[in-house]
């Protein structure tokens, strides 16, 4: 892994102090705000900015943010629900792959133009390389998620043990986690580009996470207000 910069080099030459840029951020990917809110917000705390300068503050920090936080993520479980939902990227839907544990924790996610084999393959080596193979995956009735397993299996990614199943009832879990997602997404309207989609939801995933507590911080920063846990995972 490359090293990490300093704080002071990550945001050298930026005119808003690192708090601000680091609350505007957070704020936007965790909470049901609009950048004209966030912007409302921080003027009544007699700061003025444009709603495009945290546009591009989120697009700049959230991969920066997930890197480092990433660093004490806790491994997710081995029986995988996964399940696609949909994101709308100027006026067109597209497919947002995910998938949870048995107790709700997230796994991976990949955001595809296609809902298709390909994409279905492309998603399961992404979260096989963050979290191992899984010992059993349930799905929905869509056919190319289950082709794409037998495919991987066939190819030697997955395990020819990995138990493959379809259960609308145990997938209700990774429906219902969909629903954060969803509900965040939908105040932003939309989005005008697949690349600033991929790193917005990038960034809402780690925050969902976050509140899962699915990272292995000390235990002196538990307890600790949210810009104390922050400051202590940027600069670690």
């Amino acid at each position: 892994m490359a090293a990490f910069s300093s704080l002071d080099e990550l945001f050298e030459g930026r005119h808003f102090d690192r708090e601000i840029i680091v609350l505007c951020v957070r704020w936007y990917l965790r909470f049901k705000l609009s950048l004209r809110d966030l912007v409302e917000m921080m003027a009544e705390r007699g700061v003025a900015m444009a709603h495009t300068t945290i546009m591009r503050w989120v697009q700049r920090y959230a991969p920066e943010f997930e890197r480092r936080w990433r660093r004490f993520a806790r491994p997710a479980g081995r029986s995988w629900r996964v399940d696609e939902t949909y994101v709308k990227i100027r006026g067109q839907w597209v497919y947002l792959y995910r998938a949870v544990d048995r107790e709700g924790k997230t796994v991976d996610f990949r955001l595809s133009a296609r809902r298709d084999v390909a994409a279905a393959k492309a998603f399961f080596r992404k979260a096989v390389k963050s979290q191992g193979a899984p010992q059993s995956i349930t799905l929905d009735g869509y056919a190319a998620s289950h082709r794409a397993v037998r495919e991987l299996k066939a190819d030697g990614l997955l395990p020819e043990g990995t138990k493959l199943r379809s259960s609308k009832y145990l997938n209700n879990l990774i429906e219902q986690d969909h629903r954060n997602i969803k509900s965040r997404v939908a105040v932003m309207l939309g989005f005008k580009r697949f690349k600033n989609a991929a790193v917005t939801i990038a960034g809402i995933e780690l925050m969902h996470r976050i509140r899962k507590g699915q990272f292995n911080l000390a235990a002196r920063f538990k307890e600790a207000a949210a810009p104390a846990v922050w400051n202590a995972v940027l600069s670690a």
